[in-house]
């Protein structure tokens, strides 16, 4: 397989796989609401997925360096195609909370590997290649994706009748159908070498010793520790333009309706900003080298979010937060070009579910400190204060400059 092949084939993936989440994104606070649950039910079903992700994200990214890319990617999709059909006839909290717990397994288990097998399969068709090109533009394919189901989503509810099936179930459904096909498309299209190790039992056991093995390569790279150290305060300071946004809105359009209004058209347009940002990589990064750049735009991505706090009415408001997703969107692939410069294929999949774990209890200390702020000085503050942490992430990526320079000096 070449490297042009290779990226072809986790861009056509990525696009299958994100674009049923973006048909959920519009109905699935709704569809529970409209089938009895109350606010605090639905949330409280929905916690049960960050709990099941929290807990699982380390063993399913051993099990993937172990077992294989393929086996798992095509696991997680056979565990998210059961759980979008049990959604769409879920009809109580426990039912509900079975599809979280599914969708859990199914996040846990697909962290990571898509975006390993591509690494690892370019860098055996190319080992000199540019890993933030392909990277950025897997971002923007999977803005562009979760945006425009998002707007699909809502077309469908508000114009699409079928008897016999409420309009809120018919985006679940298509997203079924898609999720079988990319199921299906994963099978064909992910191949990689033939592992010693290939039964499901002997690769379990193997989990242990290949999670120890990770933990062993973050712990003697400063380069690793510090991206980790990123991702904490990235987890903390998301929670202003993930969660705030919306109140912010609501104090200044005059109450939660009129800010729901904006709310929606405004989250679709910030992934297709998104995908804009991840485009913008490569020239980035041509110009300024990969770890500068991820420098620049965690400062830039601080300023931003300021900006969305304290720029004056739902304008500036919204103006910050569609910057702030233009920044979000560059700044992924970059982080993540710089994990992968420091792992092996190995353990390659540990690593970005160690990156990815870090982010889960930084991101509810920051709903618990964020949150506390908002309603005990104000909403502005405590965007604020998640963006100077946000900012203050940018040092931690030193180490990788450093690197960067020492290996583009002349032998």
């Amino acid at each position: 397989m070449t490297a042009r092949q290779a990226r072809f084939r986790y861009l056509l993936l990525l696009a299958l796989r994100w674009f049923p989440v973006g048909l959920g994104f519009p109905v699935l606070v709704l569809l529970p609401l409209d089938r009895g649950l109350t606010l605090a039910q639905v949330g409280l079903a929905a916690s049960v997925q960050g709990f099941v992700v929290l807990l699982l994200e380390l063993p399913t990214g051993g099990l993937s360096d172990s077992w294989g890319r393929r086996p798992v990617l095509v696991l997680s999709a056979a565990v998210s195609a059961v759980s979008l059909t049990l959604l769409a006839f879920a009809d109580t909290f426990a039912m509900f909370a079975v599809v979280y717990l599914l969708q859990g397994v199914y996040r846990a288990l697909d962290s990571g590997p898509l975006q390993a097998w591509y690494v690892d399969a370019t860098l055996a068709a190319d080992p000199s290649a540019k890993l933030e090109r392909g990277l950025s533009t897997g971002d923007t394919v999977l803005s562009l994706s979760i945006g425009a189901a998002a707007l699909a989503s809502s077309g469908i509810v508000a114009w699409v009748r079928i008897p016999g099936i409420p309009a809120l179930v018919l985006p679940v459904l298509l997203g079924l159908v898609v999720q079988l096909i990319g199921l299906a498309v994963l099978a064909v299209l992910v191949t990689e070498p033939t592992r010693p190790r290939g039964t499901l039992t002997a690769s379990i056991r193997q989990v242990p010793r290949v999670i120890a093995g990770g933990a062993r390569v973050v712990r003697r790279s400063p380069i690793l520790l510090c991206l980790l150290g990123v991702e904490l305060c990235w987890g903390f300071g998301m929670i202003t333009f993930e969660k705030l946004l919306p109140v912010r809105l609501s104090e200044l359009v005059g109450g939660p309706e009129k800010a729901a209004e904006l709310t929606g058209p405004a989250s679709s347009a910030a992934w297709l900003v998104s995908a804009l940002g991840a485009a913008l990589v490569p020239l980035l990064t041509a110009r300024w080298g990969v770890g500068v750049t991820a420098v620049l735009l965690r400062v830039l991505h601080g300023v931003t979010v300021v900006g969305m706090g304290l720029l004056a009415g739902p304008v500036g408001a919204l103006v910050g937060y569609l910057a702030c997703y233009l920044v979000h969107g560059a700044a992924n692939p970059v982080h993540d070009t710089l994990l992968h410069r420091e792992v092996t294929g190995e353990h390659r999949t540990t690593v970005l579910s160690l990156n990815s774990m870090v982010a889960q209890p930084a991101g509810s200390l920051g709903l618990i400190a964020l949150t506390a702020l908002a309603s005990g000085v104000s909403t502005s503050f405590a965007i604020v204060v998640g963006a100077v942490v946000l900012a203050l992430a940018a040092p931690l990526y030193l180490p990788a400059v450093r690197a960067e320079r020492r290996e583009s000096l002349p032998v």
